[in-house]
């Protein structure tokens, strides 16, 4: 059974997220658990709870809570999932609106997803999602 964490501080674009993965793994044939984040931190308390069994894929956005300037909340709960050995094999997605995206990405050696071709190309999303699971 795969373990999922979305991580995003609007409810529509987690909704987004958890409808895309139920049809994939439907079409896996697959189970899955999922759960829920709508902040970097509260993602943070997800991490902990779950460090002995860690989460397959985690998606965040970026722009969350800004307590974490110059730096994006997203940036900083992607360090944090970093921090935790248990964590090492736990694929991470950005799907943000960010402008940079991709350099953020690079960065922390992550994949991503701009929200943009998340809502215009469905079939490119969940193509990049199953390629993570």
């Amino acid at each position: 059974m795969k373990k999922i964490l979305i991580v995003d501080d609007s409810s529509a674009w987690i909704e987004f997220h958890k409808n895309y993965i139920s049809e994939l793994f439907i079409e896996l044939s697959e189970n899955y658990t999922l759960d829920t984040a709508f902040s970097a931190l509260e993602g943070y308390d997800f991490l902990l709870k779950n460090n002995e069994n860690p989460y397959d894929l985690i998606i965040t956005d970026m722009q969350m809570e800004e307590n974490f300037s110059p730096k994006y909340a997203g940036e900083w709960f992607i360090e944090q999932i970093k921090t935790f050995k248990n964590f090492y094999k736990t694929k991470i997605i950005i799907c943000s609106g960010t402008y940079n995206i991709k350099q953020i990405a690079e960065l922390y050696g992550v994949d991503y997803i701009p929200k943009r071709l998340a809502v215009n190309d469905v079939n490119e999303y969940k193509e990049r999602l199953k390629g993570k699971l």
